[in-house]
């Protein structure tokens, strides 16, 4: 599936948003085959469609103090936290050109992380019945999409910067207690955000061309 790769850089969330809805009526009306949208978000965190406010440990006050927002987000799972020390993945793929299968999408995007993560020489997996990727026990990477028409959106969020964890203390992460970790604290050394998202290109054409 050939895809344009368009990189936002650091951008709040919910210009990100919007700029994903004009890359969908792009895809959707046949201007555009499909596009990955790559870029890291301020401080926010997210509801999905059925999260539970719950799993929200501070006042949106005490948040705002931390310099944290909170927006809804058009996609599954539950609760999550984004930041800078993150790289998002939001694949708007036409999926009506590939196979229509949910749950095969989401394996494949699985896929792309475990693989990257494989090159930095970090092993990773999946839990059965769970979404996303998991280093032992610890979350990497969670995934949470949307599709109309059979084009997606939303898409994977890859934890890469040690100094971006802490903020997930504020949440149940995808209303569950678990604990989180990134690819710098697996490793125990500085990890190049730009060395990850050229990886995250090469693994998206691997699994999806």
């Amino acid at each position: 599936m050939p895809f344009e790769v368009l990189d936002l850089g650091l951008i709040g969330f919910r210009a990100a948003q919007t700029r994903q809805k004009e890359i969908f009526a792009a895809v959707k009306g046949g201007r555009l085959f499909s596009a990955l949208i790559l870029c890291q978000h301020h401080p926010v965190i997210s509801l999905s469609r059925r999260a539970s406010s719950a799993n929200i440990l501070l006042s949106q006050a005490e948040l705002a103090v931390r310099g944290i927002e909170i927006c809804a987000a058009e996609r599954g799972g539950d609760v999550t936290y984004h930041g800078p020390g993150q790289i998002m993945a939001y694949p708007v793929f036409n999926l009506n050109y590939a196979k229509k299968d949910i749950h095969y999408f989401l394996r494949k995007l699985e896929d792309v992380v475990i693989n990257l993560l494989a090159d930095f020489d970090i092993q990773a997996g999946r839990y059965a019945g769970l979404t996303g990727v998991w280093v032992g026990k610890q979350k990497i990477s969670s995934v949470g999409i949307a599709i109309r028409n059979w084009i997606t959106f939303q898409g994977l969020a890859l934890n890469v910067k040690s100094d971006d964890l802490d903020n997930f203390r504020f949440i149940r992460p995808c209303g569950m207690d678990i604990e989180v970790t990134c690819m710098e604290q697996v490793k125990g050394t500085k990890i190049s955000a730009a060395k990850v998202k050229e990886n995250l290109i090469t693994q998206f054409k691997n699994i999806f061309n």
